[in-house]
């Protein structure tokens, strides 16, 4: 069995065409390339650099497109494909798409990857040689954040999602920028590896950022009146809502808290599009 480690970058020398493909050796050991591969220079005594792969047979061969992502080395690659209790994979251009174990993925499946998003990864090979990948620490992530000066408040920022956690999610913006969005500055958690845009609400002195995934107040609130107004409809312009209703039955009802609640109920009553009486709300 060759020693050469799966997920590097060889130079190898081509010894041999055969009905299988192309016979490239290092020292002693041997490794193929696949006939569909595509190999510029196959002349039998040339010299070319080589990705080293398992693939589905657990069988080592070689390949001439040379990925980003390799052992020691971390790149972003999009996910392709995901299976409960099995994980991610990730395309890394290689044509043979690589696992992300459900251990290295988030603890609750709602925030696992899905097809489209993008995942900073390295590689490495299990006991059995097999090639897998393994999502960025934010530890790794730390020399790549840039120090936020230049940016207002408000500003929109976007990028992907590289931890979640109960407290909140962290994101790194399109400017290598680190973005915390706390878990009351969302209406539903994002998912690992997911492009988001926010709004920077604070620069902190460290260089990075507090991230809000809300709109802003006047924004939320005509929002949260227009989900008023549909409810009131589907009820033929009636409700038993009002600005003292219980906070949970209100969230329940209209998925907000009940500040927001009686913030848009008294926005609604200045325009004269309802009023209460009895307990009561009423579309006029």
């Amino acid at each position: 069995m060759s020693k050469l480690p799966v997920g590097t970058i060889h130079t190898m020398r081509v010894t041999e065409r055969t009905n299988e493909g192309f016979l490239l050796t290092k020292g002693t050991m041997k490794v193929l390339v696949p006939l569909d591969e595509k190999v510029q220079n196959s002349e039998i005594g040339a010299f070319i650099d080589v990705f080293l792969y398992t693939d589905k047979k657990k069988q080592l061969l070689a390949t001439t497109t040379l990925p980003k992502v390799v052992v020691g080395l971390y790149d972003w690659a999009e996910v392709v494909d995901v299976i409960p209790h099995l994980g991610a994979f990730i395309d890394i251009g290689i044509g043979e798409d690589i696992l992300i174990f459900s251990e290295d993925l988030p603890l609750f499946k709602s925030v696992w990857p899905k097809q489209g998003d993008k995942i900073y990864v390295t590689l490495k090979a299990d006991s059995n040689n097999r090639l897998l990948a393994v999502p960025a620490t934010e530890r790794i992530f730390a020399d790549l954040f840039g120090f936020a000066e230049e940016i207002e408040l408000n500003e929109s920022v976007s990028g992907h999602v590289i931890r979640v956690d109960r407290e909140g999610t962290v994101m790194l913006t399109g400017e290598n920028y680190r973005g915390f969005i706390h878990h009351t500055e969302r209406t539903k958690e994002p998912r690992f590896g997911e492009y988001i845009t926010g709004r920077v609400i604070e620069v902190k002195e460290d260089g990075t950022l507090n991230v809000s995934l809300l709109p802003l107040k006047h924004e939320r609130m005509a929002d949260d009146a227009e989900k008023i107004l549909a409810v009131l409809q589907e009820a033929d312009g009636e409700i038993a809502f009002n600005d003292k209703s219980d906070p949970a039955e209100i969230r329940h009802t209209f998925q907000m808290s009940k500040s927001a609640f009686k913030r848009a109920l008294g926005r609604l009553m200045k325009e004269r599009k309802i009023e209460q009486r009895d307990g009561k709300t009423f579309l006029l």
